[in-house]
């Protein structure tokens, strides 16, 4: 994206001249970050020290303790204990809006996160989703500027639909997760009948060293994962009942009535993902089940609730680097840099030794060379270095390649993912509303979306959100803007019903 010449170019915290404000630097468009990216890295630190002490962002929200049992034989794919038929663990989960503070309603229109902790024999492995299959935007450096989009204004510390569609409709990558956002997936009914997801690309590798790529898909066994709440429904719950998830979830468990997910991959071999005809770790898309079916994996059930929400559920933190022998990461870059952010945020906001906090705690042995800092309560003993020759415990590599080790070369860059014959940004979000809504669905994505441009969003942005839906679908885009316009010359000619902006201003005036 470019900008007019006047306005003054992007800096560092120390005044030094920043050459993108979207693009990390990469091996080759598509080979990993480099470490030495400090403009990220310095975007990505600070923005987890921004709040204090709650989470930036995911900070409402709530979960429950259960178990894990893989039920169906996916060992050709990876040699991970816990995805052998039979194997079982204890999990945490963790459910939560994304933009909203520790204090807001739970049915607000936004994103849910769904969290898995597994605490396996050889670790903890944690998978960090949403209930949406895709994300807002697909490199890091753009993350932390989504948020703040969605959080609040400096000035009058309020949220800003203007500044949220400002965003959105300059980042045009943002089209697929806005059209699920302003449909009914936008407001879950409950989070026991929602589905979650990995939304990142993952690898796997098995017992021969044979490497694939996998997506993680949770369905509810509460439903199909349809159910929602209208916009007028949320809207009375937000007043009523502002914890409406929160209680639902806690009674649920506490009844008996245990909520269930089926674990689902998508698997994709590994060669595949060098000619597939869109870019399979682009965190903005999905993978077409016609070429890559689902297949059963096995069962999560939460049947514990939390005694102590502060040390269980509020100190419970995961991280995408949590991951076990036979997992990995991919060369999608979202998930590259949360291998460091989401750590680096615990670090913050819980201190340095947060995995000694028992809900962090993995259940099987800890031999780190880990010492001292804030919060420390595990005892350390000599030697506390590496190499030693007094005992301490010793790196094991083992023969063969291992998940998450992906031939790369080029030379560092500043760019996208190099384009292939389907990375559009509109087709899967057309997709969506052509080919899986059905009328109903479409006429309350329609009114959604109506409804949100009609608070306080300037013309100028108007102008691109109705383009930006267009581009989407042109019939939507149409009723769209004829909604809105509508919407917006009857609150300025009806008398008793005035727009958000109006009614600012009168109190202004007053």
């Amino acid at each position: 994206m470019t900008h007019p010449k006047d306005d003054p170019n992007t800096t560092t915290d120390a005044g030094i001249r920043v050459q993108s404000d979207e693009h990390s630097l990469t091996i080759g468009p598509d080979g990993p970050i480099v470490l030495h990216d400090h403009y990220l890295l310095e975007q990505m630190a600070n923005f987890n020290r921004e709040r204090i002490p709650e989470r930036q962002p995911h900070a409402k929200g709530s979960g429950g303790f259960g178990t894990f049992e893989t039920t169906q034989d996916v060992s050709r794919y990876t040699k991970a204990k816990i995805f052998q038929l039979g194997a079982k663990c204890d999990v945490a989960m963790r459910f939560s809006t994304v933009a909203g503070e520790r204090g807001s309603p739970d049915t607000w229109r936004d994103p849910r996160g769904f969290s898995v902790k597994m605490y396996t024999e050889d670790g903890n492995f944690d998978m960090v989703g949403n209930n949406t299959p895709i994300f807002f935007v697909r490199d890091p450096l753009k993350f932390q500027h989504f948020i703040r989009s969605q959080k609040r204004r400096a000035d009058n510390n309020m949220r800003d639909h203007d500044m949220q569609w400002d965003f959105w409709t300059l980042s045009p990558e943002s089209a697929h997760q806005v059209t699920y956002l302003m449909g009914d997936r936008g407001i879950p009914k409950t989070w026991r009948e929602m589905n979650g997801y990995s939304s990142h690309t993952y690898s796997l590798v098995n017992a021969e060293g044979e490497k694939f790529w996998v997506k993680f898909h949770f369905h509810t066994d509460q439903g199909d994962g349809n159910a929602y709440l209208s916009q007028e429904e949320a809207d009375n719950l937000a007043g009523a009942d502002g914890d409406f998830h929160r209680r639902d979830l806690f009674n649920a468990i506490q009844e008996g009535n245990h909520p269930s997910w089926t674990l689902k991959w998508q698997i994709m071999p590994y060669e595949d993902a060098k000619t597939y005809h869109l870019n399979p770790f682009d965190l903005t898309k999905v993978w077409p089940h016609a070429d890559y079916p689902l297949i059963e994996v096995g069962k999560l059930t939460l049947n514990r609730n939390p005694t102590d929400f502060h040390t269980q559920i509020e100190q419970l933190a995961f991280e995408p680097n949590n991951m076990v022998p036979g997992v990995g990461l991919s060369p999608d870059k979202m998930l590259l840099a949360r291998g460091f952010s989401y750590a680096d945020a615990h670090r913050a906001r819980l201190g340095v030794n947060y995995k000694q906090i028992p809900v962090n705690k993995p259940q099987s042995p800890v031999h780190s060379y880990s010492k001292d800092g804030a919060g420390r309560t595990e005892l350390a003993s000599d030697p506390v270095y590496a190499p030693n020759s007094y005992g301490g415990p010793s790196a094991q590599p083992e023969p063969g390649p291992e998940a998450g080790l992906w031939h790369t070369d080029g030379d560092m860059v500043r760019q996208a993912y190099t384009l292939r014959q389907d990375d559009d940004d509109w087709s899967q979000a057309g997709n969506l509303v052509r080919n899986v809504m059905d009328d109903a669905a479409r006429d309350r994505l329609v009114s959604n979306i109506a409804g949100h441009l009609c608070d306080g969003v300037s013309e100028k942005v108007l102008q691109r959100a109705f383009e930006y839906w267009r581009n989407v679908d042109r019939e939507t885009g149409d009723k769209v803007e004829a909604m809105v316009r509508e919407k917006l010359d009857g609150a300025s000619d009806a008398p008793g019903l005035a727009s958000a902006e109006s009614i600012r201003a009168r109190h202004a005036a007053e």
